[in-house]
């Protein structure tokens, strides 16, 4: 049992009557096998957002399955996983009938004692979604939002009006539903992506954007799905070029690399949510020897930066970029 290819678009038909359908496909299918005395297989595609071999010609972030993992009942951790799936499908079905959103946490408190821990109901949605040949938001389930965006734009969602233009210095939160954005209009050059609030607020504070006429986005660290599908909206629909200023440390790069190539919890959805046109506006870490930074002024790498580094430097696409950002 597994979710058939099929184009997820349709002109006669709302994607949320499509989903439906799917789900009581699916549903149906597994109640049939139970009926018959089979222990229903359900087979969910694997997907990466990397490849660590290094001698491999992977395309990165690629939203192509590498594999199936089958789920079966003979075995308690797949049933308490099955199990967990079929509620929050349930919860998904009646937000889709409803024409209602929620976020993940709200789900998780619906059935806590069942759900347990909320990582729970990430992984659920996720396999939904792959499932359903879908992604997130087509399941009306949200993030609460955390990414702020200044600037010389315009732009609504739904009824609600983001007049950044009027007062380009001032902070409004990276909207939810994106997929209901519309009507931008820029005088922007370029949008410059920054890591932290307290950048972003420095530069609020420094007016900014009365003297370059951009677009700034913050996603407080590393982005939510939100601010990631945003930037990608804007740099698809206005053609603009993207910076992104990270800290030139493991954590910023990383950062960086969440925009650029997607991330791997979010592998089957990584079209939507990647950015490859972002460039990386530095510091880099060989500016520290071009300038001859005394040592005094640079923060020594911890045993966690240590496994960080050595973690990301398995990722095959590091070896084809690096050469280009440093």
């Amino acid at each position: 049992m597994e979710g058939k290819r099929t184009r997820f678009q349709s002109e006669s038909q709302p994607q949320s009557v499509i989903l439906l359908t799917k789900i009581k496909e699916f549903t149906r299918a597994l109640l049939a096998d139970l009926t018959n005395g089979r222990s229903p297989l359900i087979l969910i595609d694997r997907f990466r957002s990397y490849c660590t071999l290094s001698n491999s010609n992977c395309f990165c972030a690629s939203d192509l399955p590498c594999g199936k993992e089958l789920l079966t009942l003979r075995r308690k951790s797949h049933a308490h996983r099955l199990a967990v799936m079929l509620r929050v499908m349930l919860i998904v079905q009646k937000l889709l009938q409803e024409n209602k959103h929620s976020s993940k946490r709200d789900i998780y408190y619906t059935y806590p004692s069942v759900f347990l821990d909320q990582s729970v109901v990430d992984q659920a949605i996720n396999d939904i979604c792959i499932l359903m040949q879908c992604s997130r938001h087509n399941l009306n389930v949200v993030s609460a939002g955390n990414g702020l965006i200044m600037g010389w734009i315009r732009f609504s969602e739904g009824e609600r009006i983001f007049d950044c233009i009027s007062s380009p210095n001032t902070a409004h939160p990276v909207p939810v539903h994106v997929e209901e954005v519309q009507d931008i209009i820029s005088l922007a050059q370029y949008i410059l992506v920054v890591e932290k609030e307290s950048v972003f607020q420095r530069l609020a504070n420094d007016q900014f954007c009365n003297a370059n006429h951009c677009i700034v986005i913050t996603g407080r660290g590393y982005p939510d799905i939100p601010t990631r599908r945003f930037l990608r909206l804007l740099v698809e629909n206005l053609c603009l070029p993207a910076y992104c200023l990270v800290d030139c440390d493991p954590y910023g790069f990383d950062i960086l690399t969440t925009y650029r190539f997607g991330s791997m919890q979010m592998a089957y959805d990584t079209k939507h949510l990647r950015v490859p046109e972002i460039q990386w506006l530095g510091a880099f870490p060989s500016d520290s020897e071009r300038y001859f930074v005394p040592n005094q002024c640079l923060l020594p790498l911890t045993a966690e930066d240590k496994r960080k580094v050595e973690a990301m430097l398995l990722r095959c696409y590091l070896e084809r970029e690096v050469p280009q950002w440093s």
